[in-house]
């Protein structure tokens, strides 16, 4: 029975290692902001941090996260100045449709932003290729992404 660390919190789960992060956030934990989009890591929905690196969770088996800090949606830290930047260039330009993607969309931003500061437009594209909206609101991800930087200047 693998003890997971996740947003801080150790959580005991009676699952095969093979069973995906995903499901058991979801499933077991209750913790729903990172989506199901595609399965096979290409859309971005399921973003999780593991030890602060932005991964997929659906396919990424819970027998390889071992004792890594597993940061979801929800386990963001509302005072972490950069997190709270994107959130608010995120209302500011009013970057959410229909929000099903935003989840994942916000903790690559917050990733992207963490290790480049004042990101390029190719920096942002690049970035954030992995994380796909169905609704296209791609310029205005860029836009606040620039926004949130100039805020953190």
């Amino acid at each position: 029975m693998p003890t997971l660390m996740i947003n801080g919190q150790p959580h005991s789960v009676d699952v095969d290692a093979d069973t995906p992060l995903l499901w058991v956030l979801r499933d077991i934990l209750g913790l729903n902001a990172a989506k199901f989009g595609c399965g096979i890591a290409q859309c971005g929905a399921c973003t999780v941090y593991v030890d602060g690196k932005a991964v997929r969770a659906c396919n990424l088996p819970v027998g390889l996260v071992g004792t890594r800090a597993i940061t979801t949606p929800e386990g963001l830290e509302s005072a972490d100045p950069v997190v709270q930047a994107v959130k608010s260039a995120w209302v500011a330009l009013d970057v959410v449709q229909c929000g099903y993607c935003q989840p994942g969309q916000v903790m690559a931003a917050v990733a992207l932003l963490r290790t480049t500061p004042n990101p390029t437009d190719e920096q942002i594209d690049s970035a954030m290729s992995g994380n796909m909206c169905r609704c296209g609101t791609y310029m205005r991800i860029r836009a606040a992404i620039h926004h949130a930087a100039g805020e953190l200047a």
